[in-house]
């Protein structure tokens, strides 16, 4: 079987639905709707992500996101981006529903602070009562183990630790935390804000990640849709790489042809 087979059968699941891609990507940032299309068919992901607060679903007096993202293409996964208060989620995501009929979302609640990473106190709160309301939930989340584990516990349907600040292109800060909440995961584990460039993308899946969530590092590429292609090979590249195995580390040389029977 050749690779691009075993690529076309590689899907992982989260919450009942089954996918291919593993890349996932944003509908922010960038110049129009238009771009905004190419770049996730570019991309090739099926899931897209929809900031109930700063996208247009409703007013066909405006452009609208749905007439060039088209629903029957991709998933559309609403969030909460935005929102900073477990009540501002959960209101959200309940229109979320009554516009779309959409039951998987994404939580995510700041802090209100410069470097915009989650309040985890509130987003558990948050997520217990989407759960308790019926919604299945992929939850955005600090790169703790300790509170990752808290939310598979109270029926996160993915966790989604952040590589680094939303919006910051600084890549993965913490692999050792990464690593741990991947181990100890028995949900999708995906990484979530903070990705620059393409060898992010891979290292995230040559981590183990089940995929990788991204808007800035293609919306504000210097061209966007040709990122978004980089990003589709990197997260591929990344994910066969982990699943071949990569050679362990040595502290010194190891010749590539055998030392006995020299000439």
């Amino acid at each position: 079987m050749d690779g691009s087979a075993q690529a076309a059968e590689d899907t992982w699941t989260v919450a009942g639905r089954t996918f291919r891609s593993r890349l996932i990507v944003g509908t922010g940032k960038y110049k129009d709707y238009a771009q905004n299309a190419a770049a996730a068919e570019a991309a090739g992901a099926e899931i897209v992500t929809v900031a109930l607060r700063r996208v247009n679903l409703s007013d066909p007096s405006q452009p609208m996101l749905v007439d060039y993202v088209k629903p029957d293409r991709f998933t559309f996964l609403p969030n909460t981006a935005g929102c900073f208060t477990g009540e501002d989620a959960v209101r959200t995501l309940r229109l979320a529903r009554e516009a779309g009929g959409w039951d998987l979302v994404k939580l995510e609640v700041l802090s209100n602070t410069k470097h915009l990473l989650p309040d985890m106190e509130e987003t558990l709160r948050a997520l217990k009562l989407l759960i308790a309301d019926g919604f299945q939930v992929m939850v955005y989340c600090s790169d703790d183990p300790v509170y990752a584990l808290k939310l598979e516990e109270a029926g996160a349907a993915a966790i989604m630790p952040a590589a680094a600040p939303i919006g910051s292109g600084r890549g993965i800060q913490n692999y050792l935390n990464l690593g741990l909440i991947i181990e100890q995961s028995k949900v999708p584990v995906l990484v979530d804000a903070g990705v620059g460039t393409a060898s992010d993308a891979v290292l995230a899946m040559e981590a183990g990640c089940d995929a990788v969530l991204m808007n800035t590092a293609i919306a504000e590429a210097q061209d966007p849709i040709r990122m978004a292609g980089a990003m589709k090979h990197a997260v591929i590249a990344g994910r066969e790489a982990w699943l071949a195995g990569r050679m362990a580390k040595r502290t010194y040389g190891d010749p590539s042809s055998p030392r006995g029977g020299l000439i």
